[in-house]
């Protein structure tokens, strides 16, 4: 879930929302919503991108009201506001209005991080919202979503239901959700199995994992079947980059070493390294790189440098699955 800092009221003047998360991002703007109307159903509710939020525009939106009335005020993709409107949002800071909460949301980037540190100094209650690109955040905001409505799923299922859905948060939170109402009693990998067996057959990570294994004709009846099913292709592609990747990590890792010192120094879980050891069987230093010019390629075409993405996936896919017997 998305991190918060101490300063946790909701209806704080100004909430500060950082990452590139959409669904965490969304959240923050929810609670702070939600927080307003229950203080006052007639809340008016303002949701701006920057090219909606011009000079002059803020100010307007934030003076007094005969009426008293409260009011919140989200801009979106705050970094790209203009030099003008940052100027505008920057003084406002200085000096919130009363019954009004700014809510700004920024991409935490390089770019309009004048504003990011102004709203910092203002004292801006803020909502870590990071993208979660590591398997491990992943899982733990899965148990986060089923600590969060009072259920209990083991280890395993939380595991495996990444595993079957991906890397999509608003998919894991929602198959979450979905169980979470559907069962009764613990949520075991069994459950897990029987409502998302169909998608775990056609996820991203089962494409790679047998490719990686060598196993081609099994990667591409994955592979068209994930297609058929809705799965994007840049999921496709990312997790073979992950697959051969973590390959290149662990054979270039001290022999030896314990899967738990080894989990800490590679970023991947325990039981992953099990599971890359014995895919790994077969693969040579040139075989990974020769991997990861083929997962390259599928990236670039299933991104519009290639007239078919599946085609350019079907090609990454063999040449990882030939790469997976260079030894």
């Amino acid at each position: 879930m998305a991190r918060k800092t101490a300063h946790d009221d909701p209806l704080a003047p100004v909430t500060l929302a950082v990452g590139q998360e959409d669904l965490l991002l969304d959240r923050a703007v929810q609670q702070v919503v939600a927080a307003a109307r229950a203080a006052d159903a007639d809340t008016d509710v303002r949701d701006l991108t920057p090219d909606q939020l011009q000079p002059g525009t803020l100010a307007e939106l934030t003076s007094p009201s005969l009426f008293a009335e409260r009011k919140v005020v989200v801009v979106r993709a705050a970094q790209d506001l203009s030099a003008d409107t940052i100027k505008d949002v920057k003084g406002y800071l200085g000096s919130p209005a009363e019954e009004i909460t700014l809510v700004l949301l920024h991409a935490g980037g390089a770019k309009g991080k004048g504003l990011l540190d102004a709203a910092r100094k203002a004292g801006a209650r803020e909502v870590a919202c990071p993208k979660m690109t590591k398997p491990a955040d992943r899982l733990a905001f899965v148990r986060g979503e089923f600590r969060a409505t009072g259920r209990s799923a083991t280890p395993e299922a939380c595991q495996s239901l990444v595993d079957a859905i991906g890397s999509d948060l608003r998919e894991l939170a929602s198959a979450c959700s979905q169980l979470a109402a559907d069962v009764e009693g613990a949520i075991d990998e069994a459950v897990v199995a029987r409502y998302y067996t169909g998608r775990a057959e056609a996820s991203s990570f089962t494409v790679a994992d047998r490719a990686v294994e060598g196993r081609a004709a099994e990667a591409l009846e994955a592979l068209r079947w994930s297609l058929a099913t809705g799965v994007a292709p840049v999921m496709i592609t990312s997790a073979l980059a992950q697959g051969v990747r973590a390959i290149g990590k662990l054979a270039s890792a001290p022999r030896g070493a314990r899967p738990g010192d080894l989990a800490r120094e590679l970023g991947m879980p325990p039981w992953k390294i099990d599971r890359v050891r014995q895919q790994m069987r077969g693969w040579s230093a040139d075989g990974v790189a020769t991997a990861l010019r083929a997962v390259a390629a599928a990236d670039a075409g299933v991104k519009g440098g290639g007239d078919d993405p599946a085609y350019a996936l079907e090609k990454a896919v063999v040449a990882i699955a030939r790469a997976a017997r260079s030894r």
